[in-house]
């Protein structure tokens, strides 16, 4: 029951972002039918234009149209490229989702990994030279951290991999290693330092409790005190703030994405933005919006599952 609770709050959300992502497509300045047909069109020609792809019609009107073809899965056609939006979507939808699993998978392990060794080697050389590192990281914004990877690892420095991330249409990006080595890598770390911290402020904390003390006098060898049960009691902010890192994510491959021009959801979204494509806008908004709600639901649902006192309570509600 908690669980259907949550995804029904979830559909709330999302309709109303929807309502938030039309009314802010509408609002945008200038004309779609006159930024199709140039400066030179003529106003019957924009007129036309306007009547055909119903852009004369109510606002209530057309949201109620547009909504109703979002849930039959029809999000309109794109008004650059003459296609469906849902045909143009997919495709780049399976390059973002593959980039940013990639990230998650490198990213996530990397940082509890090293956030619970250097919490147990706490105020070591390997410690403060992480901690030191994370803030020079954090730091950087992902296009400065991209630009110094390309300069590094894709110019005359060392060149050993593409600076760009293009690949034929229709291919899946695992077949181009290669061309997602950067855009992975500057991913990673942009989102490694704030986990890492977080893993090692929270095993510090658990390390400090009473029960890993109680735990020790009792003998209990080292190793299992570590797995069994500093670990889970730090998994549970870690969750959280994973899922926090996959919403921010999704903003951040909007730039990875433009900077190395990697097929995927936030080129389609600056190209719709740069031609005022105003069906492939609001189709990339959706999805990213419905992603956030998923990711969201799927960390509560994990703190839920690794918490026995969060689980029983779920459970009577």
């Amino acid at each position: 029951m908690w669980i259907l609770r949550r995804a029904a709050f979830g559909v709330v959300v999302l309709f109303v972002v929807s309502l938030i992502i039309f009314g802010a497509t509408q609002a945008l300045p200038g004309d779609p039918a006159r930024a199709i047909l140039g400066r030179e069109a003529t106003p019957a020609f924009v007129a036309e234009l306007n009547a055909q792809l119903n852009l004369n019609r109510p606002f209530v009107t057309q949201y109620t149209d547009w909504l109703t073809g979002v849930l039959s899965l029809d999000l309109g056609t794109s008004l650059a490229a003459r296609e469906s939006v849902a045909s143009l979507l997919g495709p780049r939808m399976v390059n973002s989702f593959v980039l940013m699993f990639l990230v998650a998978v490198i990213a996530i392990p990397l940082s509890i990994a090293l956030g619970a060794i250097t919490a147990i080697r706490r105020d070591r050389g390997l410690d403060r030279g992480t901690f030191i590192a994370s803030l020079v990281l954090t730091a950087l914004p992902e296009f400065v951290t991209g630009l110094l990877l390309v300069l590094l690892l894709a110019t005359s420095v060392f060149h050993v991999l593409p600076a760009v991330a293009a690949f034929p249409s229709g291919d899946l990006p695992m077949t181009h290693p290669r061309e997602l080595a950067l855009p992975v890598l500057t991913l990673v770390l942009a989102i490694f330092p704030y986990l890492y911290r977080l893993v090692r402020a929270t095993m510090i904390d658990v390390l400090e409790s009473d029960y890993i003390s109680m735990a020790r006098l009792k003998g209990m060898p080292e190793r299992r005190v570590m797995l069994r049960h500093a670990l889970p009691n730090a998994l549970v902010p870690v969750i959280q703030g994973s899922a926090l890192m996959l919403v921010y994510m999704l903003g951040g491959i909007v730039v990875i994405e433009f900077l190395f021009a990697y097929p995927g959801l936030g080129t389609l979204l600056t190209d719709g933005v740069t031609n005022r494509d105003v069906p492939v806008i609001q189709g990339v908004a959706l999805v990213l919006a419905a992603a956030v709600v998923l990711f969201n639901l799927l960390a509560d649902a994990l703190t839920v599952f690794v918490t026995p006192r969060l689980r029983t309570g779920a459970a009577r509600r």
